[in-house]
């Protein structure tokens, strides 16, 4: 099973795009990624995609950002709407 990282987000989310600068685009970030082989997923929620919109109520969200980690056969991550390079690179197991 493959570990997954949910990015649900929406192009008028300004939180998000904080995010996307400040941690989502980083290096450690993506070097988590490669390292412990998780795949990202990008949940576009811009136009209210019923789908998204399931995953966000499963999550007792109103609406995005979530930040979600599934490693393979573990429990699911909800990590906070306010991220950091660090606190992602601690929910997929690095220091």
């Amino acid at each position: 099973k493959q570990s997954l990282f949910i990015n649900a987000t929406a192009a008028w989310c300004l939180t998000c795009k904080v995010n996307e600068a400040v941690a989502l685009n980083s290096d450690a970030f993506h070097g988590a990624l490669r390292e412990h082989h998780v795949t990202y997923v990008l949940a576009d929620w811009t136009n209210r995609d019923p789908e998204i919109t399931r995953l966000l109520q499963q999550h007792n969200r109103q609406g995005v950002p979530l930040y979600l980690y599934l490693p393979a056969g573990g429990k699911p991550v909800l990590l906070p709407q306010i991220l950091t390079p660090g606190i992602l690179v601690r929910a997929l197991g690095g220091k």
